[in-house]
């Protein structure tokens, strides 16, 4: 949607990348067009999702930097380290789709 007309824009799937798999709804996204005919779409950078699924946390386990997968609310799948447990907030890098920090 455009923030200043509130005009409706349609995109095709093909267009979006394989980096929207962390994009909710209401997300602000920049939209690149040229002469009226959008040819990509940028996400956020940074987005802050909550971990819908994973084992459970292992407290002190962290010299090895393993990793285990973990499903975030937009249905994508993370590696995230082993402290991490479901229903917390994690920032996740959009452009590589790895687990940044906490949020």
């Amino acid at each position: 949607m455009d923030m200043e007309t509130y005009e409706q824009v349609p995109i095709s799937a093909s267009i979006l990348g394989d980096n929207f798999k962390f994009v909710k709804e209401e997300m602000i996204c920049k939209i690149l067009s040229y002469k009226g005919t959008v040819f990509g779409v940028e996400p956020p950078n940074f987005v802050e999702l909550v971990v819908t699924q994973t084992d459970p946390g292992f407290k002190g386990d962290t010299a090895t930097n393993a990793t285990k997968p973990a499903i975030v609310e937009t249905g994508a799948e993370v590696k995230v380290p082993l402290f991490i447990d479901e229903g917390e907030k994690i920032q996740i890098d959009t452009r590589t789709g790895e687990y940044m920090s906490r949020a």
